[in-house]
């Protein structure tokens, strides 16, 4: 079980949640290192201020996949399957692999996508 990080999560451990750190850090423990992309990064990333150390501490422990050519065409047809809009959300869960958790603010556009893409993963709020 891999984490899989959409900005709300990543807003979360900004925001010093004690659950969501617990959560990173319990996947950290066991080698499971928590993936995002970089679409995601680019919504909540402001620079590297004091308001943003905790995120950056963060950033450092997630594989930050990019988001490109092959994963965007790949969630263009996602969301003309679903008939959504957010190629960021789409990307996201095609990241994910049967068995993981998605943790996000969002989970109804999450689930959508997700049982759309044929994977088998829990979709936790944050």
């Amino acid at each position: 079980m891999r984490l899989v990080l959409d900005s709300g999560a990543l807003v979360a451990l900004e925001r010093n949640d004690r659950a969501m750190w617990r959560r990173f850090k319990a996947a950290l423990l066991v080698a499971e290192v928590p993936v995002t992309h970089g679409g995601i990064v680019g919504q909540v990333w402001r620079g590297r201020g004091p308001r943003q150390a905790l995120i950056a501490r963060a950033l450092d422990n997630i594989d930050v996949r990019s988001l490109d050519d092959a994963l965007g065409r790949r969630a263009g047809e996602l969301m003309a399957i679903t008939r959504t809009q957010d190629v960021v959300d789409a990307a996201l869960v095609l990241l994910a692999e049967d068995g993981d958790h998605v943790v996000t603010s969002d989970p109804d556009d999450l689930a959508i996508l997700a049982g759309a893409s044929g994977r088998h993963v829990d979709i936790v709020r944050t």
